[in-house]
């Protein structure tokens, strides 16, 4: 197989991708629907243009090769490419109808989205959501996604963004902790609680040191940097923990000083320019302002 043929062929791509991503062929092979003689086979034909291996074998798996580290960026954005590819033709620019990716945080995504999202699904059955939960800013300039809730203002100018308002965080416990360990009345009192918060994420810690919490990452009785492991705790009646605050009350949790500890969060729906014209994409941007709006004012 030539370099020329082999730059085409998007099967060998992903088989690449897929083995980098789970460690092993035969994850590799579930993952994408094939056997695993199919993959090795893909993966010896890369290594044959390459002129060179592309994974080393380690006790944990198939480990990538520098080669290997630097041809994944290219294969990547052809990943991207394709599933935008697929989405732009998954139905015509006029229908409410094919997918729709969007990128939110784990919490937002996972608690606050679908209730917002089912009435459109059901006025629409042949529209397609696919939801990102994740912590990372997912570029929807490279397409990764095409709609993203975002808590900071975007700044490319490509971008169409509408801002939706403020999430309000707080300190939250479950009504059951606070029958036995009682409810503090001011950030000193709540000290001397068990306090559930994050394992390595040092910059979220200074930015709720900086509004008035003097905790260390000692003082975290329960500690994880999954937000949602954080609220599951909360909600475990474990301690107390920062929480958005519609969410809270919306499930019986109970905010704890108030007065002392609040953190705003501007929230905004994000899309590309050349995709609000599309008619999914609209329906779900919109459709995604209005609940989040409402959300916030719960």
């Amino acid at each position: 197989m030539s370099q020329r043929d082999l730059a085409t062929d998007w099967e060998r791509q992903r088989a690449f991708l897929a083995v980098i991503d789970e460690g092993s062929l035969s994850a590799a092979a579930r993952r994408l629907g094939v056997a695993q003689p199919t993959v090795r086979r893909r993966i010896a034909d890369l290594e044959a243009v390459a002129g060179g291996a592309l994974f080393t074998r380690s006790p944990n798996g198939l480990l990538p090769t520098e080669r290997a580290l630097l041809l994944a960026d290219h294969a990547r954005a052809m990943a991207l490419a394709a599933d935008a590819f697929a989405r732009s033709a998954s139905a015509d620019a006029h229908e409410i109808a094919g997918t729709v990716r969007i990128s939110a945080s784990d919490v937002i995504a996972v608690e606050v989205l679908p209730p917002l999202l089912a009435p459109l699904l059901a006025t629409h059955p042949a529209l397609t959501i696919a939801l990102s939960p994740t912590n990372r800013a997912e570029d929807v300039l490279r397409r990764e996604a095409d709609i993203a809730i975002r808590m900071v203002a975007p700044r490319q100018e490509a971008l169409v963004a509408q801002r939706v308002g403020t999430v309000v965080l707080g300190l939250h416990a479950h009504p059951g902790y606070l029958a036995v360990h009682g409810t503090p009345a001011s950030l000193a009192e709540a000290g001397a609680h068990r306090f559930i918060g994050i394992e390595n994420d040092q910059a979220l810690l200074r930015a709720v040191q900086a509004r008035g919490l003097t905790i260390a990452h000692k003082d975290f009785g329960f500690r994880t940097d999954s937000d949602l492991a954080q609220l599951a705790a909360i909600r475990a009646g474990i301690g107390i923990g920062v929480c958005q605050v519609p969410l809270a009350r919306r499930g019986g949790l109970i905010r704890v000083a108030p007065d002392a500890f609040a953190f705003d969060l501007e929230t905004w729906v994000v899309c590309h320019e050349d995709m609000r014209g599309i008619a999914r994409v609209r329906a779900v941007f919109d459709a995604l302002v209005a609940g989040l709006r409402g959300y916030m004012a719960s």
